[in-house]
């Protein structure tokens, strides 16, 4: 378990799949982390968005194939380009492999975790996604994406581009953040404040037209400005 300070309020979780057992285990898997509260349970995609826009957790962790409104109509609906005020989504899946996971990424998700992975990193992917890290160093995450570029790479933009839509400091930080550097260790790189990290992605973000680090990162390697690496 995780040694979470006194005092840090709970991390608040909402959890959707329609098995129940799946269900019931993952949110037991958070609940006896100190710190995490699973405030919700839904068995459909859209019994889990009436919940988290009920509730506003820190974190959906979303199923994808559920009955009715899938996972990734429900992720468009709670962090999608067109949510003003969105709320993050971890996807859970029992395929690494599986097609709806790319329709996710573009939906808004900030990453994606196997339903068979160890309790300790559902908790440590859960508070990572809560602290707006995202998912970009998980293996799943990156295969992900360097399917999504492969098969949907945009028309490359030059470098002299990226640099009119960006100033250099925006710049080294989203070649940093593409290496799925937390914004301490960005600080810790270019010897920042974090909080300056923080404020140069806040302005970074809408020049290009995105909402998270992981959409940000996605138009990073979509445009040519990176490469994924293996």
């Amino acid at each position: 378990m995780s040694d979470v300070p006194s005092g840090t309020p709970n991390l608040r979780v909402v959890v959707a799949d329609d098995q129940p057992l799946v269900r019931a285990g993952l949110s037991t898997m958070l609940t006896t982390e100190p710190g995490i509260e699973v405030v919700g349970q839904a068995a459909d995609g859209a019994t889990a968005v009436a919940l988290a826009r009920a509730l506003r957790p820190d974190v959906v962790c979303m199923d994808i194939r559920m009955p009715g409104k899938d996972g990734i109509t429900a992720t468009r609906e709670l962090c999608g380009p067109d949510v003003v005020d969105p709320i993050p989504v971890l996807v859970l899946t029992t395929f690494d492999v599986d097609e709806y996971l790319f329709g996710a990424l573009e939906a808004g998700a900030s990453g994606f975790l196997l339903k068979d992975a160890e309790p300790e990193t559902l908790v440590e992917a859960v508070r990572s996604v809560a602290e707006g890290h995202g998912m970009l160093a998980n293996a799943l995450t990156r295969r992900v994406l360097r399917e999504v570029v492969t098969r949907r790479r945009t028309q490359p933009v030059t470098a002299a581009r990226a640099s009119e839509l960006l100033t250099p400091r925006e710049l080294d930080i989203l070649l940093l953040l593409a290496q799925g550097m937390s914004n301490e260790e960005i600080s810790r790189e270019l010897f920042l404040e974090v909080s300056t990290v923080k404020s140069h992605l806040a302005r970074a973000m809408p020049k290009l037209g995105v909402k998270s680090r992981l959409q940000a990162v996605v138009w990073a390697y979509q445009n040519g400005i990176v490469d994924v690496r293996p």
